[in-house]
């Protein structure tokens, strides 16, 4: 099924806010650290648009939709566990907190450079590299016209001849 042209532009025009939109999200969430998953959610989101109005062909081209799932799965998950193992290296105790309570903070602009942050960013390349993952995954499954379970069912039955 082909999608209007106005459908189009508007994918093209709100993919970018979407990814700005999760960036946000992950900077500053609900918490002061931010908050991974739900950025991670939301840049899905994003890509799932892409493929419900470009088809998989169209959408599975863009070097973000080809690359992220590959590289949020491994980055993300090396990422999210540096700040759990690190300290150990140090004789800390796991997930310790760096900086130390009462010492001083890098920032850049408003965000403090903490263990919380690194965690976040680990999470939201996990979700966003899964999320994406699984919606190309099933995009291909569906352009190719893979017969789902339910429909399986009823192509199996036998057909009733009626005179």
């Amino acid at each position: 099924m082909r999608m209007t042209e106005m459908t189009e532009v508007v994918a093209r025009v709100l993919f970018a806010p979407s990814l700005v939109a999760a960036l946000g999200v992950l900077v500053k969430g609900y918490a002061d650290t931010g908050d991974g998953f739900n950025a991670g959610v939301i840049a899905s989101l994003g890509v799932l648009v892409q493929f419900v109005v470009f088809g998989y062909e169209t959408a599975s081209k863009l070097p973000l939709i080809r690359y992220i799932p590959a590289f949020g799965l491994s980055v993300g998950l090396t990422v999210a566990l540096l700040p759990a193992f690190v300290p150990l290296l140090f004789g800390e105790a796991i997930f310790t907190h760096w900086p130390p309570p009462g010492a001083s903070v890098a920032t850049f602009g408003t965000l403090e450079f903490i263990t919380a942050v690194v965690f976040d960013v680990g999470v939201f390349l996990l979700v966003f590299g899964f999320g994406v993952g699984a919606i190309s995954y099933v995009a291909r499954a569906i352009s190719e016209g893979v017969v789902l379970a339910d429909d399986r069912d009823e192509l199996e039955s036998p057909v009733e001849e009626t005179p």
